[in-house]
């Protein structure tokens, strides 16, 4: 049955991206480029003639709230170029009173809380992959690689340079971005081109080709066109070498092991093999001055996802770790070195040409003694071709291989000598957006295991202005177990439908849209015996000023296929084959953005497998703009199980404090207390950006037993990169 349902929604998907196998969109919006001889000052000031000279991009549509009508707020976008850069200038017009909300200064801010002027840059003109430049009205950068159609990961940094000037009446933005710095073909005279501005005191967010309100301004389906007077120049010798020395000490209370010294020194190269391939290098890496994961409460049986932040994995990431669904990830980057240091690697990665892009990758990790872990050597490469419109089909092979390991079959070993991975996915995208998904079949190579050893999975998403419906079903089988992926469960077929309706008042002055929710997700055993199901009915509301509340309720089924001890916190485990039946509801609310006080508050109350829940978060900020930011989120769960004789109560409190105190000097002091987990860590991150893309860290890290705050472990670290273009 469920084979059949994959061939009919995929035939169905097919039919529908052929029907929209069309012109681009906003083919229509053009603008112009031209070069120019004249030396451009990164000032904010736009006295040079070039800009007086430039083509401009202005009447800017209306996104938000409503996108039947031009921008109130007046933004006009120019553009020019030299031999080694392209330049960009905007000013955007501001005739209402008042305080400009921003953040902080610190680089790659949240986008609904800044005021802020963003580019989408797709030099392919595939609209689906490019690269964001911006920055808020303060003058923090935003920088970002842009893949999926309109996904933007923020975790990419590369050297461009930016100036902010601001006065009573508008707010002047002026870029410098290196033709180093960015990925493009030669020879091509036309790229896709979106420009987007935020306006907080509006509430108004606008586009230059127009977007539809369901739709993030990312969207690089409705990319207008930037017109080059001639080909644009070719970057010249481009290679990048990003060397690192580290000093630091570290001891272990816990264990009472002796002091340790730290002296570390590494290489990262960026090599570009074409305008639009790059090669990635890397020696004895180090990831210390990554921002410290934000912990959460684990209530689930399943163990939890991460983003990657390390820079090494990041370029093109999309081209490795999109595979997959959510919670069924065959490749998931931060398997390789978890527990084990990396010694070496290299990617390339990129496109080939308009239509394919090729992802290669080679690591090696080292052997860890104390754990019985031998050597790895991981190898995963992708290939993916573009059809139709913006849809691609795409193939990925990962290989992880023990290396000098040669086990005793008649021990119990947890590391086996390979596991390898081979995928194929249809990834849909229509000419407008609307139409998305995928089609994905995999298979799971390793010596212990021959059968059931795949997976498939297929979904489809329908996404109009108002209706939006959704499709989804998944298959593992009982042995596919990926250990360079991220596979929290196995065995089942899920079958998940959802759909919502958004109603849009015509003379509300305060409510913009709202509308109903419903959701399934039903787990089966390979017998379609039902195991586990959630249906939720909801309602949300979104308000001109951009808050924002929900409310649901939900029936709950969960059959244990293993033992579980629903707190996670080391009491007594409820019994496989038991079965639990709950409902529960819950409430969100969340503040407007361009308050100096914002907040946002949630809380789910009900059953919860043999006794009750009540769960209530806060999560509040208070900014003194834009120099000092405060954050806080508070979790309180109370779990009460044998009629309320016992109680557990987890915590979760995880103050923030952010210094920006120039736009290349920040300073973060992180505190997470956790009792779920035993601890409360101190994270205190100092970064000096004395070049751009070059920087000087201190971090020192605590952590403590709650109870006394006896130390567990302590360490500090001091790091300086430098990126040396040859």
């Amino acid at each position: 049955m469920l084979k059949y349902t994959t061939l009919i929604l995929l035939v169905t998907a097919l039919f529908y991206n052929q029907l929209s196998f069309a012109q681009k969109k906003n083919a229509a919006y053009r603008v112009h480029i031209s070069k120019t001889s004249e030396k451009i000052n990164i000032d904010g000031d736009l006295t040079e003639s070039a800009w007086q000279e430039a083509d401009v991009a202005k009447d800017f549509f209306m996104v938000l709230p409503m996108d039947t009508s031009l921008s109130l707020s007046k933004t006009e976008v120019r553009l020019c170029y030299d031999d080694n850069n392209m330049y960009l200038s905007v000013i955007c017009f501001d005739d209402l009173p008042g305080r400009r909300t921003v953040e902080s200064l610190r680089r790659d801010f949240s986008f609904g809380s800044n005021e802020n002027f963003l580019l989408f840059m797709d030099p392919f003109d595939d609209q689906t992959n490019g690269f964001s430049f911006g920055a808020n009205a303060a003058g923090a950068q935003w920088d970002g690689l842009m893949a999926d159609g309109g996904s933007v990961n923020l975790s990419w940094d590369n050297k461009w340079y930016s100036q902010v000037k601001s006065d009573d009446t508008k707010w002047v933005f002026e870029a410098s971005i290196p033709f180093k710095s960015i990925r493009y073909k030669k020879g091509i005279t036309e790229w896709g081109i979106n420009f987007s501005r935020l306006d907080l005191k509006r509430s108004e967010k606008s586009s230059w080709a127009p977007v539809p309100r369901q739709f993030p301004t990312a969207s690089l389906a409705y990319t207008g066109t930037l017109v080059w007077d001639a080909p644009p120049p070719s970057a010249g010798s481009n290679i990048s070498l990003i060397p690192y020395t580290l000093g630091g000490i570290n001891k272990d209370f816990q264990n009472e092991s002796n002091t340790e010294n730290r002296f570390d020194v590494g290489l990262d190269a960026k090599v570009a093999v074409t305008s639009s391939l790059n090669l990635d290098l890397t020696v004895n890496p180090d990831f210390s001055q990554v921002e410290v994961d934000r912990q959460v409460t684990n209530l689930s049986r399943f163990e939890l996802f991460f983003p990657e932040r390390r820079q090494f994995f990041l370029e093109n990431s999309d081209l490795f770790g999109n595979f997959g669904l959510d919670n069924l990830r065959p490749f998931f980057s931060r398997r390789i070195g978890l527990n084990s240091p990396m010694q070496f690697g290299a990617r390339l990665s990129g496109k080939i040409n308009r239509d394919w892009r090729i992802g290669v990758m080679n690591v090696q990790t080292g052997k860890v003694d104390s754990l019985g872990m031998p050597a790895h050597n991981y190898t995963v490469a992708a290939i993916q071709r573009q059809v139709f419109s913006r849809s691609n089909i795409s193939l990925i092979y990962i290989d992880k291989e023990a290396t000098n390991y040669n086990p005793n079959p008649a021990d119990e070993n947890p590391y086996s000598k390979y596991n390898r991975n081979l995928g194929l996915e249809y990834n849909l995208a229509s000419a407008n957006n609307i139409w998305t998904g995928k089609a994905i079949i995999h298979k799971n190579l390793r010596p212990d295991k021959k059968d059931n050893t795949y997976m498939h999975a297929m979904k489809l998403k329908y996404g109009a202005r108002k209706l939006n419906l959704t499709w989804q079903h998944e298959y593992v089988g009982e042995n596919y177990n990926p250990e360079v992926g991220y596979v929290p469960r196995k065995n089942y077929i899920r079958i998940n439908p959802e759909g919502g309706y958004l109603f849009f008042p015509k003379s509300s002055e305060k409510v913009i849209s709202h509308g109903p929710l419903v959701y399934n997700s039903t787990y089966f055993n390979h017998q379609f015996e039902k195991n586990e199901w959630e249906t939720s009915i909801g309602y949300g509301v979104d308000f001109l000023n951009r808050s924002s509340v929900d409310a649901w309720a939900s029936d709950i089924y969960i059959k244990l296929l293993a033992p579980f001890d629903p707190s996670n916190s080391g009491n007594d485990s409820l019994p496989t084959g038991s079965e639990y039946y709950w409902k529960e509801a819950g409430f969100q609310y969340q503040s407007k953005p361009n308050s100096l006080l914002t907040y946002e508050f949630s809380t789910i109350f009900g059953g919860y497998f043999n006794g009750k829940r009540f769960n209530t978060s806060l999560d509040f900020g208070y900014r003194f703009q834009p120099y000092v930011s405060l954050s806080t989120k508070i979790e309180y769960n109370k779990l009460s199980f044998d009629e309320g004789n016992n109680l557990i109560d987890l915590w979760l409190i995880s103050p923030r404090l952010d210094f920006t105190f120039t736009n290349n000097i920040f300073l973060t002091t992180f505190v997470q207390y956790n009792n779920q987990r035993d601890n409360v860590n101190l994270n205190v991150r100092f970064q000096w950006r004395y070049k751009p893309a070059s920087d000087f860290y201190v971090v020192y890290t605590d952590n403590y037993f709650p109870e006394n705050f006896q130390v567990k472990s302590r360490a500090l670290v001091l790091k300086f990169t430098y990126w040396w273009n040859l």
